[in-house]
């Protein structure tokens, strides 16, 4: 379409009613600054007349009068008494001829307008044209995102190829991946939907805007657009995890002791958080209170399962050990605190910040006992010391698995191991326990998947 008001622009560069229509359509189509379109033809214009009537030396000037005809070339030169280069000078004498108060070091601008140009002078300022504007079009999407980052963007589904999603984003085509899509989500041409803008980044092949359905920040600026607290700052978002597609975990806080901070996120009948679950596709956004307390943050991060106990392990004061905390369960709350395939308990350590490791309730005195043992050694305490707690599992992993454990692996080849171990094995490659003879622990716990609880019991199988 720009190629074809082109030819309007170019036909002998006669300023014709549709001349100055063209460029106003290009402005618009490419959202690029009029003055910056005009600079782009004059350019044009310039490199046409030096092609057929000129030289590369020449100083050539164009006006571009929207009540005249033609465009007005002027050929600037300067006013010298011995001439030495005519195609930039011009001798005082010849100077005064045309105006009669020019003095040496002045310049005078002669008008050299042609009545026509040459095909090869008309391609020549095509291609300038074509490629100044794609320069100002570049410019013109890095100055309009970059000080955009962060933000959510209106964008507008323009056609689906393969499995990216190539969107409009205020005019600019930007392509939304595979792994920033969420996942079930129809995308369909004509869809609208909201993205998140991680960042801008300026490439050889202009700049670059990544965006995502799937970032945490989005469901916090969806908070911010629904919630008028959270976008003045009365409540405030201090962390969030998140699953794409699936489920979303939010803690807010509220400085103020008369907001209530989760009543404020959600509304009179759930209808704000609804409308934030309804842009994220039916995502699930849990919202829970934020507390300076650990033990209490880390429970309500279990929710809807009820904890007993929580012990803080490992605080993050040495930041050469991980955070870490020891959560007990009743065992009929064991399953809900895990959540389907983990996620509950997964979403919790994100939200928290802490590795979270289950126990059974009754493996409390024992981990106590254990835990003031080591605490005497005053020493770091490891992933691997707290790892033979009688009567139960000691990572959630292991947890995990063991809520499958009644699910054996239907293959006589690899024992006793749970489903959950097996697959994980086969997606490593390994057919059966005979292609893991000889392993020993370390190389068991370097396959992918496999936690060092797991190693342990594929170790059992192959004695």
């Amino acid at each position: 379409m720009v190629r074809g008001r082109l030819f309007l622009i170019l036909n002998f560069f006669v300023m014709r009613p549709q001349f100055f229509a063209a460029i106003n359509q290009i402005c618009d189509e490419k959202n690029i600054p009029y003055e910056k379109v005009l600079e782009t033809v004059k350019a044009a214009l310039a490199t046409a007349y030096r092609k057929d009537f000129g030289s590369k030396e020449e100083e050539v000037e164009i006006i571009l009068n929207e009540t005249g005809e033609f465009a007005t070339v002027l050929l600037v030169k300067e006013v010298v008494e011995d001439v030495e280069n005519p195609n930039i000078e011009i001798s005082l004498a010849e100077a005064k001829k045309m105006k009669g108060d020019v003095q040496v070091g002045d310049e005078i601008k002669i008008d050299v307008t042609p009545m026509e140009y040459g095909r090869i002078a008309a391609q020549a300022a095509k291609q300038v044209i074509l490629q100044r504007l794609q320069e100002a079009e570049r410019d013109s999407l890095y100055d309009m995102f970059k000080n955009r980052e962060n933000e959510i963007l209106s964008a507008q589904v323009m056609r689906v190829e393969g499995g990216s999603v190539h969107i409009s984003v205020e005019k600019h085509n930007v392509v939304l991946g595979p792994r920033d899509q969420i996942s079930g989500e129809k995308y369909y041409t004509g869809k609208r939907i909201k993205v998140y803008l991680d960042k801008v980044v300026n490439t050889n092949k202009g700049p670059q805007l990544s965006i995502s359905r799937t970032h945490p920040n989005l469901v916090v600026r969806l908070l911010e657009m629904e919630i008028p607290e959270v976008a003045e700052g009365d409540v405030k978002v201090k962390s969030i995890a998140r699953d794409p597609g699936f489920r979303s975990k939010v803690a807010v806080w509220a400085d103020e002791e008369k907001i209530d901070p989760v009543g404020a996120c959600i509304g009179q009948k759930g209808v704000r958080i609804q409308s934030v679950m309804d842009e994220l596709g039916g995502e699930r956004v849990d919202i829970i209170e934020w507390s300076k307390d650990p033990k209490e943050f880390i429970a309500t991060a279990l929710q809807p399962a009820k904890i007993a106990e929580v012990i803080i392990v490992n605080d993050g004061t040495d930041i050469r050990v991980r955070k870490r905390a020891a959560v007990f369960v009743e065992e009929e709350e064991r399953p809900m605190a895990i959540g389907k395939k983990g996620q509950n308990v997964r979403l919790a350590s994100d939200l928290t910040g802490f590795e979270l490791d289950l126990y059974n309730l009754e493996q409390l005195p024992a981990f106590k006992e254990k835990l003031s043992e080591l605490i005497k050694t005053d020493r770091r305490i490891g992933d691997e010391d707290l790892e033979d707690i009688p009567d139960g599992a000691s990572d959630a992993d292991e947890v995990i698995e063991a809520a499958a454990s009644s699910l054996q692996a239907s293959d006589g080849d690899w024992g006793s191991l749970s489903k959950a171990v097996v697959t994980k094995l086969e997606k490593a490659g390994y057919k059966n326990l005979a292609d893991l003879n000889g392993m020993e622990l370390p190389a068991l716990e370097a396959i992918e998947g496999i936690g060092k609880a797991s190693a342990k019991k594929i170790a059992k199988e192959l004695l």
